[in-house]
C-alpha cells in the first residue's frame, strides 16, 4: 500500500525524497525492460545549401535597400508638394 504522502501528487512536489525511495523500491519498476535507442547516421547537410543560404540573404538584404530609398523619394516628394484642403 503506497503511503498518502506518494498519492497526492501536491504532496509528491513537497517531499521528493520520498518518491525516490519508493522508485528505487518498486518491483513494478524494477521488471520494466530499457533500450537505449541511438541514430545509426548523422544527418548529413549539403554544403551546397549554405551557398543557397548566403545569396538569398544577399537578395533580401537589396530589396530592403530598394524599399528603403524608394520610402525616402516618397518623403522628399510629398514635401514638395503643397497642401490642399
Amino acid at each position: 500500500m503506497l503511503s498518502p504522502a506518494l498519492v497526492s501528487p501536491f504532496a509528491m512536489l513537497l517531499n521528493p525524497e520520498s518518491v525516490v525511495q519508493a522508485m528505487e523500491h518498486s518491483e513494478r519498476l524494477a521488471h520494466l525492460h530499457s533500450r537505449v535507442y541511438r541514430p545509426l547516421d548523422k544527418p548529413l547537410i549539403p554544403k551546397g545549401l549554405a551557398v543557397d543560404l548566403a545569396e538569398f540573404d544577399h537578395l533580401v538584404d537589396e530589396a530592403v535597400e530598394v524599399l528603403e530609398a524608394l520610402d525616402e523619394d516618397e518623403d522628399s516628394a510629398e514635401g514638395d508638394s503643397p497642401l490642399i484642403c
